[in-house]
């Protein structure tokens, strides 16, 4: 069985804020919230989620090797 991450270190591309998150295995999340400087991030283009833009570590659907939502 394949070991799955659930938390990554989310960082704003605007301010440099680092935020460690704990991804959803249900779903994809389009949007997240910056602390830093109240910026809405959203996937780059070809990526799925903000985790997969952002993150430290890509959402549990792509480390299992699926499509993400």
């Amino acid at each position: 069985m394949q070991h799955i991450e659930l938390y990554s270190a989310i960082t704003c591309p605007e301010c440099g804020h680092i935020k460690t998150e704990k991804m959803p295995t249900d779903a994809c999340q389009w949007f997240y919230l910056c602390e830093g400087c109240n910026r809405v991030l959203k996937p780059r283009k070809g990526d799925c989620c903000v985790f997969c833009s952002y993150g430290t570590v890509k959402c549990p659907p792509i480390q299992q090797g699926n499509t993400c939502c």
